[in-house]
C-alpha cells in the first residue's frame, strides 16, 4: 500500500477525529466525547504503521501531532477528576434535573400526594396510619420518638456510634433509591409504586409522631437531612422513568438500542441522587441524632430545603456547556 493509498483510506477516519479533538478543547463535544479513546487507539496504530513503512514526514508529522492533542485530552481528563466533579455538581447534575422537569413534577407529585394524604389522616381517621404501619411499626416509633431521651437512648443502644448510624444509613437510603431506579425496568411501573409506596409509609410515620409520640423529638430529628434524602428519592424516581419510557416508546430504535440510551441519559441524575443520598447518611449519622437544640436544627433543616431549591433552579445557567 503506498502513502497515498493509506491516507486515501483512512482521511475520514482522521478528519472525524480531528474534528472530535476540536470539539472537546471547545467544551462542546457533549456524549460524543465518549468516542475519544476508542478513536485515539486507531490513529496511534495509525502513526504506528506509518512510521514502520516510512510514508513520510509531512504523514507522520500530522498523524503525531494529532495524536499528542488526543493524548493531552485524555490525560487532562484523568488528572482533573476534582475539577470534573466540581464540574458535575455545579453545572451537569442540576441541568440534568432541569433538562427532565416533567419528570421531576411527575415523580414529585407520586411521592408528595401519598405522602400528604397520609399525615392529614391522622387528624381525621388514624386507621389509615395504623393499618399502614402496623403493630410493629407503631411500637417503634414510640420506642423511638416517645419523647427527646428516649431517641437518643435507644439511638445509642441500637447503633453504638455515629458511625456505625452512617453506615446504617447509607445501605438503608442506597437501597430505597435502588429499588425506585431499578423498578424503571418495568415499564416505569416499578418506579411509580415504589414512590407511592415510600410517600404512604413516611407519611403515615411522620402522622403517627404527630398523633401519639412527640413530635419534636421526630421533626427536629429528620429535619436537617430531609431535603437531600427526600429530593434524593424524586431524583431517582426520574431516572427510573427514563428507563421505563425507553422501553414504552422506543422511537425508530430497537427497545434494547433505545434502552442503553435511556441508561446514558440517566447516569447524570443516578450519579447525583447517590451523591445526595451519601450527604444525607452523613448529616443523619452525624448530626440528627445528636443533643442540639431543636430550633438550631429546624433552621438547618429549612435552610437546607432552601438552598436545594436554589441549587436545582440556579446552577449551571451560566455555562456555556451542553446540559
Amino acid at each position: 500500500m503506498t502513502s497515498g493509498d493509506f491516507e486515501a483510506k483512512n482521511q475520514d477516519r482522521w478528519l472525524d477525529y480531528e474534528r472530535l479533538v476540536g470539539l472537546i478543547e471547545k467544551g462542546k463535544a457533549g456524549p460524543e466525547a465518549e468516542r475519544l479513546p476508542r478513536l485515539f487507539r486507531e490513529l496511534s496504530l495509525d502513526l504506528s504503521l506509518a512510521e514502520s513503512r516510512m510514508y513520510g514526514m509531512q504523514l507522520t508529522e500530522r498523524l503525531n501531532a494529532l495524536v499528542i492533542r488526543g493524548y493531552e485530552l485524555i490525560y487532562q481528563t484523568r488528572r482533573g477528576s476534582w475539577e470534573n466533579l466540581l464540574a458535575f455538581v455545579a453545572v451537569k447534575f442540576p441541568r440534568a434535573v432541569r433538562a427532565d422537569w416533567r419528570l421531576f413534577w411527575l415523580c414529585s407529585a407520586l411521592f408528595w400526594l401519598p405522602f400528604f394524604a397520609m399525615l392529614l389522616s391522622a387528624h381525621h381517621d388514624i386507621r389509615w396510619i395504623q393499618a399502614t404501619l402496623g403493630a410493629d411499626g407503631m411500637a417503634g416509633m414510640e420506642q423511638m420518638y416517645g419523647g427527646k431521651e428516649e431517641q437518643l437512648s435507644h439511638l445509642r443502644a441500637e447503633y453504638g456510634s455515629n458511625f456505625m448510624m452512617f453506615c446504617f444509613y447509607i445501605n438503608h437510603n442506597i437501597g430505597i433509591d435502588f429499588r425506585i431506579f431499578a423498578g424503571g425496568m418495568t415499564a416505569g411501573l416499578g418506579t411509580m409504586f415504589f414512590l407511592l409506596f415510600n410517600g404512604l409509609q413516611i407519611g403515615a410515620a411522620a402522622g403517627y409522631a404527630d398523633h401519639a409520640c412527640n413530635p419534636e423529638s421526630f421533626w427536629s430529628f429528620v429535619a436537617g437531612h430531609s431535603s437531600f434524602e427526600l429530593l434524593g428519592m424524586v431524583v431517582s424516581g426520574m431516572a427510573g422513568m427514563k428507563l421505563g419510557l425507553a422501553i414504552l416508546r422506543p422511537g425508530r430504535l430497537p427497545r434494547v438500542r433505545a434502552l442503553v440510551e435511556a441508561s446514558k441519559q440517566a447516569l447524570p441524575l443516578i450519579y447525583g441522587a447517590a451523591l445526595m443520598t451519601a450527604l444525607a447518611a452523613s448529616v443523619e449519622g452525624f448530626w440528627s441524632a445528636q443533643a442540639i437544640p431543636s430550633n438550631l436544627k429546624y433552621t438547618v433543616g429549612i435552610l437546607g430545603w432552601v438552598l436545594h431549591i436554589a441549587y436545582f433552579s440556579l446552577a449551571g445557567r451560566r455555562s456555556r456547556d451542553a446540559p
